[in-house]
């Protein structure tokens, strides 16, 4: 079959033969439909430093994907050949104390789908059937392909009460914007959304934000709470891994507000902790999905309406995915979808 692999040690992705994958005993073989370039798959494909020091070449990348399900090993129970289906791509080990106690997506022992193991960039995916996500027919394929970074939308966004308040994004990026319509959704009263990229802030305002602030144009955060009238945000979803992004978010935020951090941010990072302390702001920090309370979320937000067609940007057959990945790195784009 064929299939996108991450070859060497260097830049780069690299079409090839490889063989099927082995279908386990509990596992699902998938045909994939379609796969998205995801923000971990960038880093890998530009080789930078967080690539250098946690991933181990050769393997095949991707772990966004829709597609039907072909083969079952013989202890699967649930899922039938025929099926469409997509996946979590965190694959946990069920024994850990973070897992019998409900939080598996902080297991001890995950290996992870198109990073630690063969991904999605392929003809074929084979995924354990505890990890299968069925599909409802109302749900398209586009979205489907894109529901692991809605689940991290969706975890982020969720973590605090959004009803009836004022909520700050700081990074327009694929998630960035996702959120925002989730916190439409949720019944958020202001969505604020911060980023230096045109394209990216557009998308936002399609997905539901208030206003936007384009920091390249010398808009501030001022302005926005100014225009709305409003002395302090009261929940923070910084999706940047800016410092000074992080920054002004806390210092605009409402006395005992709320942030929910899932950018990652230098080690070097400065932060004011008195502001921090003395006004009372939670920072939680936000990493993948909640197993599987986000996955039910998700389903739930898009049974209802929630429109994820704005962030689809560009589409592309497998074949072309150096035009792909191209576009990625331009930043000049929403989700990437390939598509066999």
């Amino acid at each position: 079959m064929k299939a996108l692999v991450k070859r060497y040690r260097e830049p780069g992705i690299w079409m090839e033969e490889v063989p099927m994958p082995q279908v386990g005993v509990n596992d699902v073989l998938i045909k994939v439909k379609k796969a998205a370039i995801c923000g971990t798959d960038l880093h890998m494909y530009k080789w930078d430093e967080w690539s250098q020091t946690h991933v181990n070449p050769p393997f095949i990348q991707g772990h966004e994907f829709v597609g039907e399900v072909v083969e079952t090993g013989p202890g699967v129970q649930q899922v039938k050949v025929g099926e469409r289906v997509t996946a979590e791509g965190h694959i946990v080990c069920g024994h850990c104390r973070n897992c019998r106690r409900g939080y598996g997506h902080v297991c001890e022992n995950t290996k992870s789908v198109g990073i630690t193991r063969d991904g999605a960039f392929a003809e074929y995916v084979s995924i354990p059937e505890s990890n299968i996500v069925k599909l409802k027919p109302q749900i398209p394929d586009d979205f489907a392909a894109i529901m692991d970074p809605f689940g991290n939308a969706t975890h982020t966004a969720l973590a605090f009460p959004l009803l009836g308040e004022d909520v700050l994004i700081t990074g327009a990026g694929l998630i960035g914007t996702m959120a925002a319509g989730i916190c439409r959704f949720a019944g958020a009263k202001n969505i604020v959304v911060t980023d230096l990229n045109e394209l990216r802030l557009d998308i936002a305002r399609k997905m539901g934000a208030t206003l936007t602030v384009n920091g390249s144009k010398g808009e501030t955060v001022e302005q926005a709470m100014d225009k709305l009238g409003i002395r302090g945000f009261d929940v923070g979803l910084e999706m940047s891994g800016a410092p000074s992004a992080f920054n002004d978010m806390i210092e605009h935020m409402y006395r005992g507000g709320n942030i929910a951090q899932l950018g990652i941010l230098p080690s070097n990072t400065h932060v004011n902790w008195s502001d921090v302390i003395f006004n009372a702001i939670t920072i939680k920090g936000i990493t993948g999905r909640r197993m599987w309370e986000t996955w039910y979320q998700m389903e739930q937000m898009l049974l209802g309406g929630l429109d994820l067609s704005p962030v689809i940007t560009h589409r592309f057959r497998f074949d072309d995915f150096q035009k792909g990945f191209d576009v990625m790195v331009s930043g000049q784009c929403g989700k990437v979808l390939l598509e066999w």
